[in-house]
């Protein structure tokens, strides 16, 4: 099972500068529109395809998030990058929303 984490533990990594690699697991069109700073997107469903390239360290520290607590896609997500031998992997089960809704900054892609 994943560990999970909240927002201020996420917030006071990205603060102290602590490495940290969020990862969004909704489409890129949703991406694109907003997401957590400096993060990539990796769909649910493109896990194999995307995590080498874009996780090529299997112990670094990985935030999983989606939209909010109804959105499956970070569990699956999740899920997959452990199977795939990635140690060090969590879930922001609130997701994007909760981010949003507590006035922290997003980010946008052209």
């Amino acid at each position: 099972m994943t560990q999970t984490i909240a927002r201020n533990e996420i917030k006071a990594a990205l603060d102290a500068h602590e490495p940290i690699t969020l990862v969004e697991a909704l489409p890129e069109k949703y991406f694109n529109d907003a997401h957590l700073p400096g993060a990539v997107q990796i769909n649910h469903d493109e896990v194999d395809t995307k995590a080498a390239m874009l996780l090529p360290n299997k112990s670094a520290k990985i935030v999983v998030y989606c939209s909010n607590m109804s959105c499956a896609n970070s569990g699956k997500a999740a899920t997959r990058l452990t199977q795939l031998g990635y140690t060090n992997v969590y879930k922001y089960t609130e997701g994007k929303q909760d981010w949003i809704e507590a006035g922290l900054s997003i980010e946008k892609t052209a």
